[in-house]
């Protein structure tokens, strides 16, 4: 009973009072659009990065239960590279949900016919589970070619060139 007094006028020392969870109002977030050129980045350096902007982490009101982060713009898709032979030797498996409906494709094979579904399916993997998740992955537009039709969000280039270092 003498805690919950202490508590209540504040007389216990500092490292036990609680600091509320800052929360970010909807009118706080401010989303940006940004365009990342993948031409030669490695596959998953350019997508932890991307995941990061995705979910706001580069920002001060970053909170982990809201989304607070900005859309990405990823052009150049066909032209991300896998290290260490990692193209031939990874495989992707899908289920047809039928009894031996198991198949497996290298990730050369995927990036040759469908460069857009490996760079977001490999963002998918590194964003929340759950409704969280798919809202953030719905901000990310990935296109293969070196064009994209959302020019009238007047989109920052994202360079990830010193961060996502490029195959050498």
């Amino acid at each position: 009973m003498a805690r919950r007094a202490e508590l209540a006028l504040g007389v216990l020392p500092f490292y036990s009072k609680w600091v509320p969870t800052f929360s970010p109002k909807v009118g706080d977030i401010a989303r940006a659009w940004h365009v990342v050129d993948a031409d030669g980045l490695v596959l998953g350096r350019m997508c932890t990065e991307v995941a990061r902007i995705l979910r706001g982490k580069h920002k001060p009101i970053f909170a982990p239960h809201i989304d607070t982060g900005d859309h990405v713009v990823i052009v150049n898709a066909a032209k991300v590279v896998m290290t260490a032979g990692k193209a031939e030797k990874k495989r992707a498996w899908s289920h047809s949900g039928y009894p031996g409906g198991i198949s497996s494709r290298s990730y050369a094979e995927l990036l040759a016919s469908k460069p857009e579904e490996v760079v977001r399916d490999a963002v998918k993997g590194m964003l929340p589970k759950g409704p969280l998740g798919r809202q953030m992955l719905g901000k990310l537009k990935v296109y293969a070619g070196p064009s994209h039709p959302h020019a009238a969000q007047c989109p920052e280039v994202l360079d990830l060139s010193s961060i996502a270092r490029r195959a050498s």
